[in-house]
């Protein structure tokens, strides 16, 4: 039999036998990196450490400390799982799995009642003793006709098995257990170290909203406590942190199903936080040369069109509405074909260049049930969007223009955490982008020099542009650990192209605007949703749905006192109610800090005589006595400096 060529990272180049392993590769290598190895890749497909090498191929030893190892190790802890459901619950039919750098899930389905998260504990038992009891971890490999006979009363994994290519289907041999699985494995289960299983969830059959309910099981793993232990802790942190968790909690938003998924209502404190964040960009924008709009949230098919939306984006927008004489209206998708028509309106200057027009725009997104969580993913949305229409010349300082306000915005609401992304086309995806090499190496040109220019670190990512245009992307992350896009700048030379915009320049002649998108702070779904989270619930002064809340020591005595108080605070703008309850003084104050108001004021004798107020912020334990006009003064500076210390 010939031998097997191996390519190592190195370059350099080995033959080996042609039953050679993983193993064999590493201990060729060094014996310690042996010791540490869990699998390989060869041309980049995670294979098993005993296995025989298929071919020829370039290799890479996957060790423990990676990511990889970290998956080969959950990958086998699904499969440890996946056979102990089988034996506590024998008829339970077993869907999709998958291992990844969060963890590992497994879908269930049962006649009766789902597995509950009441059930995991026992499900962690049986996994523990297949973990004590060493057992080796062979791969074998069943015929079609075989594996379907195995599988013959689970249509879900019938359905797995009928998709893989060609007659044979993998599967493990754990002990006296058969279970099907195509991912890298460890060894033996003894290897399998530290696990838990965390949560269980509603999840459609490959997550198709017309297939059926399944029940997936969540777990993680690591081959060290210590690691294990760090990983509880985020999670824990990002459980607090949810503000899906947090808007039950304060009362800010629901999303009934009657109604419909991904259609939040906002409730009066929700309400409140975003009029003011939306109070706080119109005037922001206004006071740096915009034009507020408002532009319906219909239009004709042909807008979009026109525009090449429909073309392009047509997945994700809602279906047409049939006027029935020929009309058809849309639920708009993006705002800019909107803005493009005010633009269009009149005939345009050079000496009216830059244009800015914004508005907090209304779009609906056709997004599937699966995808869609609280505010962060929704189906109706307000963007916070605007569209600057400049002369050729000055795009790189309106770039520079925009960059500078986007960043005092962040200061204002006390971001920090944020990344600049240049997200361009990938030209071989020419259904997605439109196919102009000029115009997009053009952009991206023009792009990168202007970051270069501002000497901002960037990185560079191809496919991730829009259909029309290049942008820089602001990413963050969220409490839960998702990256998210907080805001972008993205030039276009299409869509001024595609409506036929001009504008009559000093020599008299008609010329082509270039266009920029910009938004600020995304939706105001989402921003509300990322502000929840990194302020944990407790939002500074000048944000808080309720910023004080008074307490009268007894209603009778000195309710008068209380309600003065507030009617002088409510006259200066601030948000304030008299807690007249009757409960507890106790309870009273432990419910507001529970509520994350920044201020509780309590009123008793002394106060009343005094004209004063005793004061204690969130989060403190103490109480400062200070005088009425003091406090007003301290809480309108505290609003005004956006809550920010000096």
């Amino acid at each position: 039999m010939a031998d097997i060529s191996i390519k190592f990272p190195d370059g350099k180049v080995k033959a080996f036998p042609a039953d050679t392993t993983a193993e064999d590769v590493a201990k060729s290598i060094s014996i310690s990196l042996a010791k540490k190895a869990v699998a390989a890749k060869l041309d980049g497909k995670l294979v098993d450490y005993l296995a025989p090498l298929a071919g020829d191929g370039s290799i890479e030893i996957v060790t423990k400390d990676s990511d990889d190892g970290l998956a080969v190790l959950r990958n086998t802890v699904a499969a440890l799982l996946r056979i102990a459901l089988k034996k506590e619950f024998p008829a339970i039919r077993l869907g999709e799995v998958s291992a990844d750098a969060d963890g590992f899930f497994v879908d269930t389905d049962k006649d009766d009642q789902q597995v509950s998260v009441d059930e995991l504990d026992a499900l962690a038992v049986v996994v523990e003793k297949l973990v004590s009891d060493k057992l080796a971890i062979d791969r074998i490999s069943l015929s079609k006709a075989d594996a379907l006979a195995a599988v013959k009363d689970d249509p879900f994994s019938t359905e797995l098995v009928n998709a893989v290519d060609g007659d044979a289907v993998p599967f493990l041999k754990i002990g006296d257990y058969q279970v099907l699985s195509d991912g890298a494995q460890l060894v033996n289960t003894g290897d399998v170290k530290k696990f838990k299983l965390l949560s269980v969830a509603g999840a459609y059959w490959q997550g198709k909203s017309s297939n059926p309910m399944l029940q997936r099981i969540y777990g993680t793993a690591f081959y060290k406590q210590a690691d294990l232990d760090a990983d509880l802790a985020k999670r824990q942190e990002a459980r607090e942190r949810d503000h899906r968790v947090i808007g039950n909690q304060l009362d800010l938003f629901f999303v009934d199903p009657k109604v419909g998924a991904g259609l939040p209502y906002w409730m009066p404190n929700g309400a409140t936080i975003r009029r003011t964040i939306e109070r706080y960009i119109i005037d922001k924008e206004v006071n740096n040369g915009y034009q507020h709009v408002y532009t319906p949230v219909l239009a004709n098919l042909d807008l979009y069109k026109q525009s090449g939306h429909w073309a392009h984006y047509r997945d994700d927008m809602f279906p047409p509405m049939d006027m029935g004489d020929g009309e058809q209206l849309e639920l708009r998708p993006m705002n800019c074909p909107s803005h493009i028509q005010i633009y269009n309106h009149h005939i345009r200057s050079y000496r009216e260049l830059p244009l800015r027009i914004a508005e907090l725009g209304m779009m609906h997104r056709y997004e599937k049930s699966g995808a869609l969580s609280g505010l962060q993913r929704v189906r109706e949305m307000t963007l916070n969007d605007g569209h600057t229409f400049v002369a050729p010349e000055q795009i790189q300082d309106e770039f520079k223009s925009i960059l500078d306000l986007m960043v005092k915005v962040y200061n204002d609401f006390d971001i920090k955490d944020y990344t600049f992304r240049l997200s361009y086309r990938d030209p071989k995806n020419t259904e997605k982008y439109f196919d102009d090499d000029e115009m997009w190496n053009n952009a991206q040109k023009m792009l990168k020099g202007a970051m270069d220019d501002l000497g901002l670190p960037y990185v560079e990512a191809e496919g991730e542009a829009a259909f029309y245009g290049p942008k820089l992307d602001v990413q963050t992350k969220t409490a839960l650990g998702n990256e998210e896009t907080l805001s972008t700048i993205q030039l276009d030379f299409m869509l001024p192209e595609r409506f036929d915009l001009h504008y009559v320049g000093a020599d008299g002649e008609e010329h082509r605007p270039v266009m920029i998108h910009r938004g600020l702070v995304s939706t105001m779904e989402r921003f509300t949703a990322y502000l929840t989270e990194i302020y944990k619930g407790a939002f500074p002064t000048w944000l808080a749905p309720k910023q004080v809340t008074i307490i009268p020591v007894s209603e009778e005595k000195h309710g008068d006192y209380a309600d003065k108080l507030a009617a002088e605070l409510k006259a200066a703008d601030v948000r304030v109610d008299v807690d007249k309850r009757g409960e507890k003084m106790g309870y009273l104050i432990r419910d507001a800090q529970t509520h994350k108001i920044p201020y509780t004021l309590v009123v008793g004798e002394d106060e009343m005589k005094n004209g004063s107020v005793s004061v204690r912020k969130y989060g403190e334990d103490d109480s400062e006595s200070m005088s009425s006009d003091a406090f007003v003064k301290e809480i309108l500076s505290d609003i005004a400096s956006y809550s920010r210390e000096d």
